[in-house]
């Protein structure tokens, strides 16, 4: 497996872990997020790794987890903090 296959095996692990999170955080489960914080902090350092073109190649992979990842940063203000700014448009605002 080459060093792009790798981090594009971990970003998709790394895309369910943030699914997994989502879903619980909706049913009102406490959501432990240290194996996801690993494994994101692991996917950058071995991206920003790589040589410029496998890491090119990467970009819209790791746009999809920066999104999935803001979307669960707004499900947790959600939970815990409803006042504050969301990360993402809200779904029933006209912006």
């Amino acid at each position: 497996m080459t060093p792009s296959e790798r981090v594009r095996l971990d970003l998709e692990k790394a895309s369910s872990l943030v699914e997994t999170a989502r879903r619980l955080l909706a049913t009102g489960t406490m959501v432990d997020l240290a194996a996801l914080e690993g494994r994101v902090r692991n996917i950058c350092r071995d991206a920003a790794s790589l040589g410029r073109d496998d890491g090119r190649s990467l970009r819209p992979d790791l746009e999809t987890l920066i999104s999935d990842l803001d979307l669960l940063a707004d499900a947790i203000r959600d939970r815990y903090d409803p006042q504050a700014p969301r990360l993402t448009p809200d779904p029933g605002s006209e912006t």
